[in-house]
């Protein structure tokens, strides 16, 4: 057999060193690759996240306004008092009408 040719008594010489380096540097490699690649999907999560939120805000943007969703508890009392104040600025408007119709004819 030549120097060149691999068989059954052949002999691997190698330096200890190298070896560890090299795990070392795939383990390494290995592990950035799957830490960029768990960035990425975060990014990716946020993305969609934050698109899931746009569409609702667009939708709550659209349909508070209309009344489509609800009101707050306080639009509802706010709405109370003004029909109610609607009701006594009609009674006042009647007694002025009243008032002045009866009174006009005289001096």
């Amino acid at each position: 057999m030549t120097d060149n040719e691999i068989g059954e008594n052949t002999q691997v010489k190698a330096n200890l060193l190298f070896m560890l380096k090299t795990i070392g540097f795939v383990g390494s490699a290995v592990w950035l690759v799957a830490d960029f690649k768990a960035d990425v999907q975060t990014l990716e999560n946020d993305v969609v996240r934050m698109k899931h939120e746009m569409l609702l805000n667009s939708e709550f943007r659209i349909k508070w306004p209309r009344g489509e969703i609800g009101a707050l508890p306080a639009d509802a009392t706010q709405d109370m008092k003004i029909e109610h104040l609607n009701g006594r600025v009609d009674k006042l408007d009647e007694h002025v009408d009243k008032l002045r119709h009866n009174n006009g004819g005289s001096p």
